[in-house]
């Protein structure tokens, strides 16, 4: 990837215009995309979540692995897990941070807690994380987990 800077006088300084250019659109133009976007996007690292009795405030970065079972988010940290009725979806657009990868229909890991990849059965993919866990990944997102990976 290539950058330079070009001074345009009519440019809100407060307000910078950025440009990606490329040949196509391509995984690599949508992360610097998002990435762009998240960029001012206030983050104090801490997110509240409502669970049945109480609003807990989280730590993103003890975040190992959120998973969907029966429509009930579990929120599985270093120290405890959580659970919520928030949707996944939701839950990862509140955490906007590249450390969170969906891996599965109803699973995000954390990757700063991912200790290691072992391939399963048909073409899915095993990963081992803090505190034991595990959880699979589909073979649909296996390859932007690679990606990510820089593999």
């Amino acid at each position: 990837m290539r950058y330079k800077f070009e001074q345009n006088e009519t440019i809100d300084s407060a307000d910078p215009l950025v440009v990606v250019e490329a040949a196509a659109e391509s995984p690599e133009t949508a992360a610097i995309m998002t990435y762009l976007g998240n960029y001012q996007v206030a983050h104090a690292g801490i997110i509240p979540v409502k669970t049945p009795d109480r609003l807990v405030m989280v730590k993103a970065a003890t975040i190992i692995l959120v998973d969907v079972q029966h429509e009930t988010l579990m929120l599985y940290t270093t120290t405890s897990t959580i659970t919520t009725h928030e949707t996944l979806r939701h839950l990862v657009q509140r955490l906007a941070s590249p450390n969170f990868i969906q891996v599965s229909k109803h699973g995000v890991l954390n990757l700063d807690h991912l200790q290691s990849l072992e391939d399963s059965f048909s073409g899915n993919m095993t990963a081992l994380l803090t505190n034991q866990l595990k959880t699979a990944v589909s073979r649909k997102y296996v390859k932007d987990l690679m990606s990510q990976l820089g593999l």
